[in-house]
């Protein structure tokens, strides 16, 4: 028995993670109308698409000012639209999320004509089936990992530690369980996607991997466009200069692969633009108009540690990331300074944004999209780094905290904008309070 679950951990802690994970959803969203939650704030208007174009066909969205009553499973318009040029209105978000959920689209629209269910693309199946989506996408980005971390010679109880903790000891357990409609595990997986892809072909140059690595940033550009910053990612991924050449040198020699594989990336842009021309005649349009960057003061400490939103207070499990670091100088500097000027541009970017807490989130959900990064030191540290039998159970201790956090988050006991440092120790770890008010809505 020991050596079956020796030889099949991974599958296993997959299996497990899709479990729970199922379970989960189906309780807290699938039952007594609360599927309609799934679609909430931005969630509205990343998924508004796939009705927009298969079912009304009107990229006008005019289709949602008619469903705004008091019946909130009814609810189907979203807050943010903008009307930039005057006449015309267009979703303000990216339209990759709806392609990532687009075969799922489908099966609920099936699912609903079989069961005889309102064909409106907001009725109970299509809703659900968006969180089984996120769950896909989930589990795609944690079996992704695995195979990254097994090309850093992470052994299988380390690297199944690790896929478990990704799913269960970060925000993205509450992204997939709470609010499904969101866009970040959907960039999560592609972004592991793209790294898996390109460790392969700078290990060994093939247009295999290459293809599946510009697919990959074609749909992370498209779900978030200034995830376009992972391609600063590529001297890390492949682990030497030496390396990063080669890679260069084959493309430049095989200029066919090179081209087809600029082409899948940009067709897979070229939707949204497509989108915009339809709605307003230009291929280019700033949906985000008010909203902006300012790199001139950025929140870099608060986007680490503040308790509003500071990604190592609300995923400690982290704070291993800084001591695999070490682990990860002593096998790599070139690799260890790679990853740090990396992680320090994509830091320092997301916390220029006007509102660098993201508004209402758990934790710091813009940095969700680049876990991958994070994780390879975690692994790296719990393998081969020092006290690695002291660390193995403290993780499942950071795994703990983050289900406690996310379970308080839940009830309001962890604020979604304004928590402070008093509210926080006042609460900390507390689910006395949280489960009396889960049993009350209960």
């Amino acid at each position: 028995m020991t050596r079956f679950i020796n030889r099949y951990l991974i599958q296993i802690t997959i299996v497990v993670s899709a479990i729970i994970l199922v379970w989960t959803s189906a309780n807290l969203r699938w039952g007594d109308e609360r599927w309609y939650k799934n679609l909430a704030h931005d969630a509205k208007g990343y998924y508004a698409y796939l009705p927009a174009i298969f079912i009304y066909h009107d990229l006008s969205f005019d289709y949602l000012t008619s469903y705004n009553d008091d019946d909130p499973t009814k609810n189907r318009g979203f807050v943010h639209r903008v009307d930039p040029h005057k006449e015309h209105v267009i979703n303000k978000y990216f339209a990759g999320t709806s392609l990532a959920q687009m075969p799922f689209f489908f099966l609920g629209h099936i699912t609903s004509w079989a069961l005889n269910k309102p064909l409106d693309g907001y009725s109970s199946y299509y809703l659900i089936f968006i969180q089984v989506a996120t769950i896909f996408y989930a589990l795609l980005g944690q079996f992704l990992l695995f195979r990254i971390l097994y090309q850093f010679k992470i052994s299988n109880k380390i690297n199944a530690l690790v896929i478990f903790s990704a799913i269960f000891g970060t925000n993205i357990f509450y992204y997939i369980t709470i609010e499904p409609g969101m866009s970040h595990v959907y960039s999560f997986a592609f972004i592991t996607l793209f790294a898996y892809g390109f460790i392969r072909f700078f290990k060994r140059p093939s247009s295999t991997y290459f293809l599946t690595g510009m697919f990959a940033l074609g749909m992370i550009i498209l779900i978030r466009p200034v995830d376009i910053l992972v391609v600063l990612s590529l001297p890390f991924l492949a682990g030497s200069l030496k390396k990063l050449k080669n890679g260069f040198n084959y493309l430049y020699q095989n200029v066919g692969i090179a081209t087809v594989g600029l082409f899948i990336a940009f067709s897979i842009v070229f939707i949204q633009l497509i989108i915009y021309k339809i709605q307003t005649g230009d291929f280019i349009v700033y949906s985000y108009s008010g909203e902006g960057f300012d790199f001139k003061d950025p929140n870099i400490v608060n986007f680490i540690i503040s308790y509003r939103k500071g990604f190592l207070v609300y995923t400690p499990i982290f704070f291993l990331s800084i001591l695999g670091s070490y682990t990860l100088f002593r096998r790599s500097p070139f690799r260890f300074f790679s990853l740090v000027i990396f992680l320090l541009i994509v830091i320092y970017i997301l916390s220029s944004w006007w509102q660098w807490y993201y508004g209402g989130s758990f934790g710091s959900r813009a940095f969700i999209d680049y876990y991958v990064f994070m994780f390879i030191p975690v692994a790296l540290w719990l393998e081969f780094g020092k006290l690695k039998k002291l660390f193995i159970p403290i993780t499942f201790l950071f795994i703990l905290v983050c289900q406690i956090q996310t379970f308080q988050y839940q009830y309001g006991y962890i604020h979604w904008s304004d928590m402070t440092k008093e509210w926080y120790w006042d609460n900390f770890l507390r689910i006395d309070k949280v489960i009396n008010d889960a049993e009350k809505q209960w």
